[in-house]
């Protein structure tokens, strides 16, 4: 009996990863920023089937489902995410699936690796199989909060609300908690977290500033990409500032007094000579990352995403929140889930179990440090080893807050990306730039 049961689990873990419509994984310095993770590695396009290694079996025990007869579990990942790679994490992942499976004989998962965006991509993959082959949709989706958002207007994945308890699991940072939301229903589980960060080399800037001008004050250069179409730390500072971002009906909107702080401290850096005319020329987080990791570096400190910081963990660089520019610490972050994709309302139990396995505290403790991802519950950034890096990241994830929707960002960010670039090209006063802002979004008056 127990070699019988033996040879049960051993066929039972063995996932099939088959990668059909996969692009090669998109350049370091791609948009979205905080997901051109550079551990990431390309995919081949050919077709392939591929039996995975047995590691170690996490030591929690997954739920057993009663399912009528056989299933296949198919779940859409993007390559960064491969369990068949090597990719930081990927063991982790690979034992994770595993043994779910081995508690559920009845079920095979199946994994099937998707470029993380563009064409055939995981989300227009998605809208394409729907439309012409709705069996061939996954139970299960990673996606980021972007694309879960676009997914779930497009109704390509389905509400979590009355199928998982935890989406009000009170084990989960606030961004995190804010990031599974889309008009008011919980569309994902959050497993990956990613939060903008200013990081920096000790050697160079002995103690840590605690603001803006005793960060210019050293008199160091700093990168960020001031041609990000999001304008994302633009954006960051103003909310920080208490900025608000839309009016009582929802529309966006910016108050130029605010702005005018934050450019402000542009036009200072300028003076001070942390900033340069140059950073127009970056627009992505990847190019600003590279500016600094130059050799010899073009910066000596960069404003990036926690990703970048904790997939390399450069020897010569720490990092500390950004200054912000009120009272409080503030952090805008954004992350990856899981999403329900399941077509039939009979099998989507299972999608669901296994997306809260994956996302359960004890396993995202391991494969976030491993994989270079902020953790999305406070217990499983508790359970790191790393003293120092919780040290440096539990003011920012406790500081964090989601970042705006879609549509909020593709009306501000245009208007923002402008008046940065504006004022660090030293074109206009910053006053005036924030005012031109806020009128470009302003709605006339009824007549």
């Amino acid at each position: 009996m127990k070699a019988f049961a033996a040879n049960l689990a051993l066929a039972a873990v063995m996932v099939l990863a088959a990668c059909d419509s996969v692009s090669p994984t998109p350049p370091a310095d791609s948009s979205p920023a905080p997901f051109d993770t550079p551990a990431a590695t390309a995919v081949g396009t050919a077709a392939a089937t591929t039996l995975l290694e047995t590691p170690a079996a996490p030591s929690e025990t997954p739920t057993n489902l009663a399912v009528a007869g056989p299933y296949t579990l198919v779940v859409w990942l993007p390559p960064q995410f491969d369990p068949s790679s090597t990719v930081p994490g990927a063991d982790l992942l690979r034992a994770r699936l595993a043994a779910f499976q081995a508690a559920n004989p009845d079920i095979t998962i199946q994994v099937r690796i998707k470029a993380a965006s563009g064409a055939g991509g995981l989300v227009d993959a998605l809208a394409i199989t729907s439309a012409a082959a709705p069996v061939n949709l996954p139970g299960l989706i990673a996606l980021t909060r972007s694309d879960m958002e676009s997914a779930a207007l497009k109704g390509l994945i389905f509400p979590l609300d009355t199928l998982s308890p935890q989406v009000n699991d009170p084990d989960w940072y606030d961004y995190a908690h804010q990031l599974e939301f889309i008009q008011g229903s919980a569309y994902g589980l959050p497993f990956a977290g990613d939060a903008q960060l200013l990081m920096y080399r000790p050697s160079k800037m002995p103690a840590a500033p605690g603001d803006w001008p005793g960060l210019f004050s050293q008199k160091l250069p700093l990168a960020f990409p001031a041609g990000d179409p999001q304008s994302m730390l633009t954006l960051n500072l103003y909310l920080s500032a208490g900025g608000s971002i839309k009016d009582p009906q929802g529309r966006p909107i910016l108050q130029a007094g605010v702005l005018a702080k934050v450019l402000k401290i542009y036009a200072d850096g300028l003076k001070e000579g942390a900033f340069s005319s140059a950073l127009a020329q970056y627009q992505t987080d990847g190019q600003a990352w590279q500016a600094y990791r130059d050799q010899p570096p073009k910066a000596q400190a960069v404003v990036s995403w926690s990703s970048r910081f904790l997939s390399e963990l450069p020897a010569d660089t720490t990092a500390i929140s950004l200054p912000s520019l009120g009272a409080q610490p503030y952090a805008l972050a954004t992350g990856w889930e899981w999403a329900l994709a399941e077509p039939d309302p009979n099998r989507r139990a299972a999608a669901v179990r296994l997306a809260e396995y994956l996302s359960a505290s004890e396993f995202l403790s391991q494969w976030t440090a491993a994989a270079g991802y902020l953790p999305t519950r406070p217990s499983a950034l508790a359970g790191w080893s790393n003293q120092n890096l919780k040290t440096i990241l539990s003011p920012v994830e406790l500081s964090a807050q989601a970042r705006p929707s879609n549509d909020l960002l593709a009306s501000l960010g245009p208007v923002l990306q402008d008046a940065t670039l504006q004022v660090i090209k030293q074109q206009v006063d910053p006053s005036v730039a924030a005012q031109s802002a806020a009128e470009r979004l302003a709605v006339p008056p009824a007549k």
